[in-house]
């Protein structure tokens, strides 16, 4: 089985490249984060035509996520169970699926903005009640969640952490976040990188970021023991970075033996 995860940060005007990586790459399941879009209008015709199913979630503004399969979409969950509003309003951040017996969650985890904004504590918040959702499901068989957690787990995961020093992303509370996931049993898939020491998934826009490799390691996938285990490969695909209107994030691709 392939898995992947991909922010694609807008999915209309990036659906050409999404098209192209279902086709080129052929993942059985991609989990998506950062429609920018309602679940009404994801374009389902056009990746239904490609074999698959979709399950989207989304509320328009600037959030979104969805999970595609060719093996089966079963048990559909939309949001967190208990997940806190941001100034009184719904996000679409979680949906959970089970795909050819999987059970996958592709999470879009709030930003954070800055350390003293209100958008942090609700950050917090939300991986707290990511922190509940996996203690209940941790134990159904293979289970992973995926997706733009808005983190960097390390220093290394940065590529100048010296210019972090007050922002998020790298806080110790987000990261006591992430360490608290982990400790409920899962395991941080770590990629190979195509190029370059340290797999990078996020880099900035600005001219010069991606093509001197100044990014951030903040789309993860952890997994339960039953999915780690089963993990034969596990890579940054940073070709769909380049090109012509690409998505700041490049997909994550896993392959599993089960």
């Amino acid at each position: 089985m392939r898995i992947a995860t991909w922010n694609v940060n807008s999915i209309v005007p990036r659906l050409p490249r999404v098209l192209e990586f279902l086709e080129r790459t052929a993942p059985d399941v991609l989990c998506l984060q950062e429609l920018k879009n309602t679940t009404e209008k994801f374009p389902f015709a056009e990746v239904e035509a490609l074999g698959y199913e979709v399950a989207a979630y989304g509320l328009g503004r600037w959030n979104g996520v969805a999970v595609v399969s060719r093996v089966g979409l079963a048990d559909v969950v939309r949001g967190l169970p208990g997940e806190p509003s941001f100034e009184g309003a719904a996000e679409a951040r979680a949906v959970g699926a089970t795909c050819g017996g999987v059970r996958v969650w592709s999470v879009y985890v709030p930003n954070g903005r800055e350390p003293d904004n209100p958008h942090y504590a609700y950050k917090l918040e939300w991986l707290e009640s990511l922190r509940s959702l996996v203690s209940a499901e941790i134990s159904s068989g293979p289970f992973a969640v995926l997706g733009d957690f808005n983190v960097a787990p390390t220093d290394a995961d940065v590529w100048d952490i010296a210019l972090f020093a007050e922002s998020t992303h790298v806080t110790p509370a987000e990261r006591e976040a992430l360490a608290r996931l982990r400790k409920l049993g899962l395991s941080d898939v770590f990629p190979r990188p195509l190029k370059y020491d340290h797999p990078f998934t996020y880099w900035d826009y600005r001219a010069g970021n991606f093509p001197n490799n100044k990014g951030m390691r903040i789309d993860l996938v952890y997994g339960n023991e039953a999915f780690t285990s089963a993990v034969t490969d596990s890579y940054v695909d940073r070709n769909m970075r380049k090109g012509k209107g690409p998505s700041d994030h490049a997909p994550i691709v896993v392959d599993l033996d089960l």
